[in-house]
């Protein structure tokens, strides 16, 4: 079997690290001088230095090249990214050949899911969603990983799911489309408001009161899409969540405390180096929110921030001092 990887960042690179443990694997990257790099050091030095590219990994910046003979897509490149991909991939492939979308957030713009995205872009294509506690790291140095897999045709979910294992990623499977992708999506605006809030010394009580509330915007907006309410307990839910708040390798996390520092958001996203989800998420998600008329002021408190209308300290301050309510 040869599965294709679109997107040769930290995680695309680590899921053809995975994937080529058992399989073929093509990893396509649009940046001939990044793909020549790894081809001559065989590691992504940018993206994920220190992880050896597996033998059955071959990189190329032809699309043709990559796609030619794959039984599966993985589609890691940003989501403001998806649409274009997906196009250029149906162009050479068109419907036969499931996608496994790994990007989370919304569409700018549109407010689109990922998977929405690509049901607008190609009604017929089948797909899978991968989601769940996990870092590019860890998938690419074989450190046992446990995710959702998301689809409603079981036969997707299986043509990703025996390499995923093989290479040290466990699945658990999931027909909740909806709530997996909002708990990856909504889960990286409320890391950043973790980090601020770390960064502010705010403390381990508040901090972890915090995410709680945090889960709680995620259950209410993913509910009112139609999403299962049981869904955000699991991995993609209060997992990912979890992970993406609390450790020094996220990217939003690192983000977000770097604007609780009082470093200006290009400043933070220059130092970061990649894309952090939730700066592009938080409006589309505050927007959503608003037209749903659920309540989220932590996605408003960072949406603020972002855009430069408010302090971290001031939106930490505002947030702390919200008048009680139930905690339902």
């Amino acid at each position: 079997m040869k599965i294709a990887v679109i997107g040769a960042g930290a995680w695309g690179t680590a899921l053809a690290v995975s994937i080529g443990r058992s399989s073929l694997v093509s990893l396509y990257g649009a940046n001939a001088e990044l793909v020549g790099s790894m081809k001559q050091h065989r590691e992504n030095q940018r993206y994920l230095p220190g992880v050896s590219l597996s033998e059955g990994v071959q990189v190329t910046n032809i699309l043709d090249s990559a796609l030619d003979g794959a039984s599966g897509i993985v589609m890691a490149v940003p989501t403001k990214g998806l649409r274009q991909s997906v196009k250029e991939c149906q162009s050479i492939v068109g419907d036969g050949i499931p996608y496994l979308i790994t990007c989370k957030g919304f569409e700018v713009d549109t407010g689109l899911l990922p998977f929405q995205v690509v049901e607008d872009v190609a009604r017929k294509a089948r797909y899978a969603i991968l989601s769940g506690p996990s870092f590019a790291r860890d998938v690419g140095e074989q450190k046992s990983t446990v995710v959702s897999l998301a689809s409603r045709d079981s036969s997707t979910s299986d043509v990703f799911s025996g390499v995923l294992l093989q290479g040290g990623v466990r699945t658990y499977f999931n027909d909740d489309v909806i709530g997996v992708s909002v708990g990856g999506a909504v889960k990286n605006v409320i890391a950043i408001a973790a980090g601020m809030g770390d960064a502010l010394g705010i403390g381990a009580s508040a901090l972890a009161g915090l995410v709680t509330r945090g889960l709680s915007e995620v259950c209410r907006l993913g509910i009112a899409l139609g999403a299962k309410p049981e869904t955000f307990m699991g991995l993609s839910g209060m997992g990912d969540l979890a992970l993406t708040c609390f450790s020094d390798l996220s990217r939003n996390r690192r983000l977000g405390y770097a604007l609780g520092l009082g470093k200006s958001l290009r400043e933070a996203e220059k130092a970061l180096g990649q894309v952090a989800e939730g700066v592009h998420a938080a409006n589309e998600v505050m927007l959503l929110a608003r037209r749903l008329k659920v309540e989220m002021p932590i996605t408003v408190a960072v949406t603020r921030v972002l855009s430069a209308e408010i302090s971290p300290r001031d939106a930490a301050a505002e947030l702390f001092a919200r008048a009680p309510k139930s905690e339902a």
